[in-house]
């Protein structure tokens, strides 16, 4: 079939004429923004520290934008529910995810997922890191992981691990300790971690990965000692803890982090307006205290910057996984 050249540059200029009423549109939704209502939503249960960190990202942004904002927490599917929603919604900045690692990490534990995080999502601003502490009974007869390790060796089938759920960061980390100690620690895993810290406690259990917001209020209790940290550098409120990096452990350097997100296809203008506000919350004296009173690092890190450090996360967690055979059917 022959096109006249007319024709032809008509159909040109129209295309070219979409196109640039396309950008303006565009501009002018991120000029406006926002306009109406913005959702927040939160893929876990009200009262964790996932929903407080969305809780304070909306009334800062209904404070600053003078626009109502409201939290919608959807959880089930270990945040898979919550997220796909965002993940299908507009992408217009007025629907914004809270999310957690387990993002990154469910590809490597899931057969089948409803999203790709790095296709469905654009990255905002990274809010908060956290660390898992790895901690033994104060009756242990181990004051190192080097000391608790020797233990174990020495007394196969006598001591376990526990973690806030099967396929959780908590498990992980315990399976990459088994894998390069060779320590015989049969996994016991918990539905969340106020259970697996009610046992610690008790005594129930003989050792445990739980993360920093769980079990900072029993810091002090005396009833546990911490025998290392996960991070790249120890832990603020416990700098005489080393890090088991430090300790001579691979690849337990990745944080746990709480991240905020809009749909991918989000205009830029509007990604960069919602990163400088989330950004200012963190890095405000008021919003780094309301979340190291949470037990978590203020983050701070914008759009680029938040989705370098998934992306490199996600290589070491997705090793990691694998090569421990860990997954979710």
């Amino acid at each position: 079939m022959r096109m006249k050249f007319g024709t032809f540059a008509r159909t040109g200029l129209m295309a070219c004429a979409f196109m640039l009423s396309l950008g303006a549109a565009h501009a002018q939704d991120a000029k406006n923004y926002p306009d109406k209502m913005i959702k927040v939503v939160v893929p876990y249960p009200a009262g964790g520290a996932t929903d407080t960190l969305g809780r304070m990202l909306a009334n800062r942004l209904e404070g600053s934008w003078k626009q109502s904002a409201i939290v919608e927490n959807k959880p089930g599917a270990s945040g898979n529910i919550g997220s796909d929603q965002v993940a299908k919604s507009a992408p217009d900045g007025y629907t914004v995810l809270v999310g957690i690692t387990a993002m990154i990490q469910a590809p490597f534990l899931y057969g089948k997922m409803p999203f790709d995080p790095f296709k469905a999502f654009q990255p905002v601003a990274l809010l908060a890191r956290s660390a898992d502490l790895f901690v033994v009974p104060v009756a242990t007869p181990a004051n190192t992981l080097k000391d608790f390790v020797a233990l174990v060796k020495a007394n196969p089938g006598k001591y376990n691990y526990g973690s806030y759920g099967n396929a959780t960061s908590s498990h992980i980390h315990g399976e990459m300790l088994k894998s390069q100690t060779g320590a015989d620690l049969m996994h016991v895993p918990y539905k969340g971690a106020a259970p697996l810290v009610s046992d610690l406690l008790g005594g129930q259990i003989t050792s445990a990965f739980v993360d920093v917001a769980s079990i900072r209020s029993h810091l002090s209790s005396g009833k546990f000692k911490v025998l290392a940290v996960t991070g790249a550098q120890r832990f603020k409120i416990l700098p005489d803890v080393p890090t088991m990096t430090e300790l001579g452990y691979k690849a337990f350097e990745p944080y746990g982090w709480f991240g905020v997100f809009v749909p991918a296809g989000t205009p830029k203008e509007i990604v960069n307006k919602l990163s400088e506000e989330v950004a200012a919350m963190v890095r405000s004296p008021e919003g780094s205290a309301k979340i190291e009173g949470l037990g978590l690092q203020a983050g701070g890190e914008k759009a680029d910057e938040f989705g370098r450090i998934m992306k490199t996360d996600s290589e070491i967690w997705g090793k990691v996984i694998k090569d421990s055979n860990i997954r979710i059917e």
